[in-house]
């Protein structure tokens, strides 16, 4: 059973994404008011093995080899990958496994630690966020730990971006009334001009949210956010094709370990698993009915999730 390489999952960036997730259920930097998976638990800056090593370097040689069409390896999961010490030792590893491209999806709030960025620099893609336009926004949406500044992190995407020679996709997370406002999105446009990504990805909430306030933008509104950005803009992506005839062994350990790290349908576990929507279906109902999942419905759609174990 794997316990820290999951999917593979369906992703409206990455196609059908195996993840990698190298921190305790979340661990985190930010404690953000939209995150999929909650409350953050432990609020820290501290880098260090926070998962063994070779446990997930075990984990990825044996899932690497049964691999059939993974459009990307990502590290992310339960909360901020690059708090993980050795993320980039992983990187390297895997580079030398697979062909596969690796791609880190972060909050970018420690791209200002130049051991951070040495670890990331050999990575295909990278995903950093930048929710907010002001520190006081990125108060409210990010609720980051105390001793970060949003002038630091903004400083360390832009500094990344000079030493980083693959690909950057900038994040925006924009939120109905918060961020999700044209004022706002401006100066939010602004401060992407100077990291310079090679495409700005909009995003607003479509699974469900800790808090109730929380609320999508709407699509007409986020596409004319969208014509406020300089650089080319993705808004509203919307979900990747995924081959459905991958054969895979998909079981109830499986779905769990991806219910754990996100809330899905039945249709995202169907695609992200590579198994018929009624297997998908029947594992479900059979999961629900001995407790161990919760649904809610967001969007008119009804997400499972997974208490972690």
């Amino acid at each position: 059973m794997s316990h820290y390489i999951f999917g593979p999952v369906p992703s409206r960036r990455l196609g059908r994404s195996l993840g990698v997730d190298l921190v305790p259920f979340k661990t985190c930097t930010y404690n953000c008011i939209y995150c999929q998976l909650g409350p953050t638990t432990n609020l820290t800056l501290e880098r260090k093995e926070w998962v063994p090593f070779d446990k997930v370097l075990e984990e990825a040689r044996e899932k690497f080899r049964s691999a059939r069409g993974i459009d990307y390896i990502t590290f992310s999961g339960s909360g901020e990958p690059t708090l993980h010490s050795r993320i980039g030792e992983l990187i390297r590893e895997f580079k030398q496994l697979t062909s596969i491209p690796v791609a880190v999806l972060t909050n970018g709030s420690l791209l200002w630690q130049t051991d951070v960025q040495d670890d990331l620099l050999d990575a295909d893609l990278v995903i950093p966020s930048l929710d907010a336009p002001d520190k006081g926004l990125f108060r409210h949406v990010n609720r980051p730990h105390p001793d970060l500044a949003f002038d630091q992190v903004v400083d360390g995407l832009a500094q990344f971006r000079e030493r980083y020679g693959g690909k950057i996709w900038l994040e925006v997370f924009l939120l109905s009334g918060i961020t999700g406002l044209a004022s706002e999105v401006k100066k939010i446009a602004r401060l992407a001009r100077a990291v310079r990504p090679d495409l700005v990805q909009l995003m607003t909430a479509t699974r469900p949210a800790p808090m109730d306030f929380v609320e999508p933008v709407a699509t007409e509104d986020m596409r004319k956010f969208a014509r406020l950005f300089e650089i080319p803009v993705d808004a509203v992506p919307a979900v990747s094709p995924v081959a459905r005839d991958v054969l895979s062994k998909a079981g109830r350990e499986e779905i769990l370990r991806l219910l754990e790290r996100r809330p899905c349908t039945v249709e995202d576990i169907a695609l992200g698993l590579g198994i018929p929507p009624a297997e998908a279906e029947k594992y479900v109902a059979d999961l629900d009915a001995h407790g161990q999942l919760k649904s809610k419905r967001s969007n008119g759609e009804i997400y499972y999730s997974a208490e972690p174990s």
